[in-house]
C-alpha cells in the first residue's frame, strides 16, 4: 500500500471528517487519526483511509502517526490541554520533517481574550510559528452546525423559539463541509497559504432574527429569535447536554465577544481556493432537516 501524505486529526469529529472525504474524492492518500475506535472509524476506513487510533496527548502516539507524512491537519477540541497537544505535535512534526500544517483555531484567538480557550488558540499558533514548520491558520466564525447542537429541537418544534444570548450580534455562519473542503484543498497545495491566517466565514451576514427567518423558511415553519441571558443559556441548553466547564467559561466569553463584533464578516477565501461558495443558512438547514423535524 501506497504511504499516507496526508494527515487528518479530529478524523472523526466535523471538519475533519470532510475533509478526509474531500481528500479521498481527489485520489490523496489519507492517514486518519482517530481517539477511540468503532463506527465512526469504521466509516473513515469504508472511505479509504488508513485509520490509527491515538491521542493528542500523546507524544509517542502523535509521532508515529505523523510517520512518512508530508502535510497535516491539527484539530482540537474545546477542551484542557490545546498548549499540551499543539507543542507536542509541532515537536513530532519538526522531527519527521513534515512540510505543512493547517492549524484549526478560532475567530475568537488573541493575546487579550477573556475565554481561556479563545486565549490558548492564540498561543497555539504562535507555537507552530516558532516551530518552524509552514503552518495555516484557520479561525472560524460560529459553525452553521451551532444550529443543530446549541438550539434544541424541542423547544424549537413546540415553540418555533430560536432561544440564544446572542443580542443582536451578526455573523455569517460556516458549515463544516465547506471548512473540510478548503482545509483539503490546503493540504494538497500548501505554499500559497503558508504563515497566512484565514478568517472563515459563510457567504451572508445575519444576526439570530435573520438566521431564525432562514430557518423557518427551509423549514416551511414559523421560527423566530428570542433573546435569552447566558445564564438562562447555560441553565438550559448547556446544562442537558452536558457541557464541561471550558465549554461553559468560553461561551460566557465569546458570547460578549460576538455581541461587540468580533465574529462579523463574510466569506473572501473558501470560494476563492476551492472555486465552490459556502453554502448558506438555509442551505445548510435544508440539507440537515431531519435534525429538525
Amino acid at each position: 500500500m501506497t504511504t499516507p501524505t496526508i494527515l487528518i486529526t479530529g478524523a472523526t469529529g466535523r471538519t475533519g471528517r470532510f475533509a478526509v472525504e474531500f481528500l479521498r474524492k481527489d485520489g490523496a492518500h489519507v492517514r486518519a487519526l482517530a481517539h477511540h475506535d468503532g463506527p465512526k472509524a469504521d466509516q473513515l476506513r469504508a472511505l479509504g483511509a488508513e485509520v490509527v487510533i491515538g491521542d493528542l496527548l500523546s507524544l509517542n502516539d502523535v509521532t508515529s502517526a505523523l510517520d512518512g507524512i508530508q502535510s497535516a491537519y491539527f484539530c482540537y477540541p474545546i477542551v484542557p490541554r490545546l498548549i499540551d497537544a499543539t507543542s507536542f505535535f509541532a515537536v513530532a512534526a519538526a522531527e519527521k520533517g513534515v512540510k505543512a500544517i493547517v492549524n484549526m483555531s478560532q475567530i475568537s484567538a488573541r493575546r487579550d481574550a477573556n475565554s481561556h480557550a479563545a486565549q490558548e488558540h492564540w498561543v497555539a499558533e504562535r507555537i507552530f510559528d516558532w516551530s518552524g514548520t509552514p503552518t495555516t491558520h484557520l479561525r472560524p466564525t460560529f459553525f452553521a452546525e451551532w444550529l443543530t447542537i446549541m438550539l434544541d429541537p424541542t423547544v424549537l418544534r413546540s415553540t418555533g423559539a430560536v432561544k440564544m444570548p446572542m443580542g443582536d450580534g451578526r455573523h455569517a455562519p460556516i458549515a463544516a463541509e465547506d471548512q473540510g473542503r478548503l482545509i483539503a484543498a490546503i493540504l494538497q497545495n500548501p505554499a500559497p497559504h503558508a504563515g497566512k491566517t484565514y478568517t472563515l466565514h459563510g457567504p451572508v451576514q445575519m444576526n439570530h432574527y435573520e438566521i431564525a427567518a432562514a430557518m423557518g423558511k427551509a423549514l416551511g415553519r414559523d421560527l423566530h429569535y428570542e433573546p435569552i441571558t447566558f445564564d438562562e443559556f447555560a441553565e438550559g441548553r448547556l446544562a442537558s447536554i452536558r457541557a464541561n466547564p471550558h465549554v461553559v467559561q468560553h461561551l460566557r466569553e465569546v458570547t460578549l465577544d460576538y455581541q461587540n463584533g468580533i465574529f462579523e464578516g463574510e466569506d473572501g477565501i473558501i470560494r476563492e481556493v476551492t472555486g465552490v461558495a459556502p453554502m448558506t443558512v438555509e442551505t445548510f438547514v435544508e440539507k440537515n432537516r431531519a435534525h429538525f423535524a
